[in-house]
């Protein structure tokens, strides 16, 4: 009984859900990918291109211009990060190193229907 009370409990729950390596994966990978949309938006910041910093500061409201470039950003590099993680998440380590898909085989089969048209001729 006791530990069905614990379990029921909602910071348990949280807990339970940063367990799950699915989770956790996708949200280390946000995690970059938000830092890299900020340091990104920082340095637009900083280098001022076409007057970008004087224009956004300029406003009446520079937190919002701010806010949705910043979101924007996020969401690009986040969903980037995190989907990228996702499809390497079925490699083994040595495989990089072999070609993928079938490079061999149509160089294959170009060969055989050069040698039947080839042969027709």
């Amino acid at each position: 009984m006791p530990n069905e009370i614990r379990d029921s409990h909602p910071s348990s729950r949280r807990l339970s859900l940063w367990r799950t390596p699915l989770f956790r994966l996708l949200a280390i990978n946000l995690a970059i990918g938000t830092m890299l949309a900020v340091f990104l938006v920082g340095g637009l910041l900083w280098l001022n291109p076409g007057g970008l910093r004087h224009l956004i500061f300029a406003d009446r409201s520079p937190a919002t211009a701010l806010g949705l470039l910043l979101f924007g950003f996020i969401v690009t590099f986040g969903s980037t990060a995190m989907g990228t993680a996702i499809m390497a998440m079925g490699r083994r380590e040595g495989e990089d190193d072999e070609p993928r898909g079938g490079r061999r085989l149509m160089a294959q089969e170009i060969g055989q229907a050069l040698r039947q048209t080839r042969s027709r001729s």
